[in-house]
Formats: structure tokens, C-alpha cells, sequence
């Protein structure tokens, strides 16, 4: 990997950082629902593009795929299949994952 997309990936994961603080801040203060799910939107957002910068080439190995994996545990570290929405469509691809 590049320097420059090494530094690019940990500003995003910082960035990624101080967002979650803020929701977790939020969320003791009791903040409004339309923020929350503003703040959860951004976060999602910033961390399907760090998953697609370790997804693609030239980055994309074993080793950037083990990063994913980190970072989905990190940052959504209590979701289970069961609590994703009931989508007939990601609820086929689960059943081929797990069958």
C-alpha cells in the first residue's frame, strides 16, 4: 500500500472515531431520533468507503479483507443476522452464507 492511502485510511477510521463518540454522546444526552439516524447515516457512509478503498484494487488482498472484518467488529461489533431489516433479497444471500 501507498503512504498516501495508508494515511487516507487512517484519517477515515479517526474520522470514523470521533463520529461513533459523537452518537454515543448523543445518545446519553437524549438527542432527537432524526439526528441519531443523521449521524448513523454519515457513519455508514464513511465506513462502506474505507471498505470499498481496502475492497479494490491495488489494495485489495487477504490482508485488506481481514481489515474489513476489523472494522465491521469495531464499529457494529453487536449485529447478528437476525437484527438486520427483514429484506427478502440480503435475507436469500444470508441463507446461502449460512446453509
Amino acid at each position: 500500500m501507498k503512504k498516501v492511502e495508508v494515511l487516507k485510511l487512517m484519517d477515515l477510521i479517526e474520522d470514523i472515531k470521533k463520529l461513533d463518540e459523537l452518537i454515543l454522546a448523543s445518545r446519553k444526552k437524549k438527542t432527537s431520533e432524526f439526528v441519531l439516524n443523521q449521524y448513523e447515516a454519515k457513519k455508514i457512509k464513511m465506513v462502506g468507503s474505507i471498505i470499498n478503498e481496502l475492497a479494490n484494487p491495488p489494495i485489495q488482498s487477504i490482508e485488506s479483507y481481514l481489515l474489513i472484518q476489523k472494522i465491521l467488529n469495531k464499529y457494529y461489533p453487536n449485529i447478528t443476522a437476525d437484527e438486520l431489516p427483514n429484506d427478502g433479497d440480503i435475507s436469500k444471500i444470508i441463507a446461502i452464507i449460512e446453509g
